[in-house]
C-alpha cells in the first residue's frame, strides 16, 4: 500500500456558528471515503467572530485532534485569513473551502485526483452562481478586465476554492505582501495549473460577510497588485492633453495672425481647460496615492495577522510550517 499523505482543509470563518458543524460533518463523511489514501486535518482561521463560532470550534477541537483553529486578535480581512491558513497548514496538499458550502466539498475527490496526476494548483471555475444577474455580470466583466490589465494571465471566473501543492505554499511563504490578492499571486507563480468547472450553490445558512465595499476593495487590490497599467494610462492621458494643448495653441495663433476675425475673449474655453486639468490631476493623484499607500503598508512590515488563541497547536518538531502570522 502506498503511504498516506496529509491533506489540510483550510476554512476561513467569520460569524459562521450555523455552518461550522454541518461543514465538519460533511468533511468527516468525505474522509471516511478517502481515509485509506489520505490523512486529514481541518484548519479554521477565525477572523475574530463575535458569535458562538469559536466556542463551537473549541468543542470540536477538544474531541477531534484533526480540528485546528487560529483565532485572530481582530478582523484582518478575507485574503489575509486564507493566506495565514495556507502558511500554518501541514498538509502535502492544502484545500481552501468556504464554511457556507457554496463551494461543494464533494468536489474534493476530483481535486485530489487532478493533484495526483501532477497538477500543483487545481481551482474551481464558477459556471453559474445564485445571485442577481447584474452582480453576476459585474463579476464576469471584472475578471476579464483584470485579466486584460494584468501582466500575467489570470483564470477567468475562478474564486478562492482551490487545491495547492506544498511546493506552491512554500513559494507563497517567500512573498511578503501587505495586501495579498491570492488569485493573482498564485496564477503569477506558474507551474502546472488546471481549472474544474462547477455550479456554485446558495449559502446553507446565515448571511454573507462579504459586502459590496469588500468587493470593491478586492477589485482594487487585484488591479493594483498585478498591473501598472493605471500609471501608464495616466501618462498616456497627460501626453494626450499636452498634444491637445499644442493643437489649440496652434489654432489660436493661426487665427490671430492669418484672419481678420476678432477672436472672442475665450472665457468658456479657458474655464473648460482649467476644469479638465484640475479633474485629471485629481484623478491621477488618486491613482498615485493608491500605489503609495501600498508601498507604505509594505515598508511598515506589519504582521499579516495576529493569532490571539490557537486550538490543537502543532509543535515545531511535529512538522509545523513557518508562518508570517504574529
Amino acid at each position: 500500500m502506498p503511504p498516506t499523505r496529509l491533506i489540510s482543509i483550510v476554512v476561513p470563518v467569520l460569524n459562521e456558528e450555523q455552518n461550522v458543524l454541518p461543514l465538519y460533518q460533511t468533511l468527516c463523511a468525505l474522509q471516511l471515503e478517502l481515509g485509506d489514501r489520505y490523512q486529514w486535518e481541518m484548519l479554521f482561521t477565525d477572523n475574530h467572530s463575535n458569535d458562538q463560532t469559536f466556542a463551537i470550534l473549541s468543542e470540536l477541537a477538544a474531541r477531534d485532534p484533526r480540528v485546528r483553529a487560529l483565532r485572530f486578535s481582530r478582523n484582518f480581512g478575507y485574503q489575509a485569513s486564507i493566506l495565514t491558513g495556507y502558511l500554518n497548514a501541514r498538509g502535502d496538499a492544502i484545500i481552501q473551502l468556504d464554511c457556507d458550502m457554496q463551494d461543494p466539498p464533494q468536489m474534493i475527490p476530483r481535486f485530489l485526483q487532478l493533484w495526483e496526476e501532477g497538477n500543483l494548483v487545481v481551482y474551481g471555475v464558477r459556471q453559474t452562481r445564485d445571485e442577481p444577474a447584474a452582480m453576476n455580470l459585474t463579476r464576469k466583466l471584472f475578471y476579464r478586465l483584470i485579466n486584460l490589465m494584468s501582466e500575467h494571465p489570470l483564470p477567468l471566473d475562478a474564486g478562492d476554492f482551490r487545491l495547492l501543492d506544498r511546493r506552491i505554499v512554500t513559494e507563497l511563504a517567500r512573498i511578503e505582501d501587505a495586501t495579498p490578492y491570492l488569485r493573482g499571486t498564485i496564477a503569477m507563480l506558474g507551474f502546472r495549473q488546471v481549472g474544474v468547472p462547477y455550479e456554485r450553490r446558495s449559502r446553507t445558512a446565515g448571511q454573507s460577510k462579504f459586502y459590496f465595499k469588500d468587493l470593491v476593495g478586492l477589485a482594487i487590490d487585484g488591479i493594483l497588485n498585478h498591473s501598472i497599467l493605471p500609471l501608464r494610462l495616466a501618462n498616456y492621458f497627460c501626453l494626450g492633453l499636452f498634444l491637445l494643448t499644442l493643437l489649440l495653441v496652434f489654432i489660436y495663433l493661426s487665427a490671430w495672425f492669418f484672419t481678420d476675425h476678432q477672436w472672442p475673449q475665450g472665457f468658456a474655453t479657458l474655464l473648460l481647460l482649467i476644469l479638465l486639468s484640475a479633474c485629471s490631476n485629481a484623478m491621477f493623484f488618486g491613482i498615485l496615492g493608491e500605489y503609495i499607500a501600498r508601498i507604505f503598508r509594505q515598508v511598515k512590515r506589519s504582521p499579516l495577522t495576529i493569532v490571539e488563541q490557537e486550538l490543537n497547536p502543532v509543535a515545531t518538531d511535529q512538522g509545523a510550517r513557518p508562518s508570517r502570522a504574529a
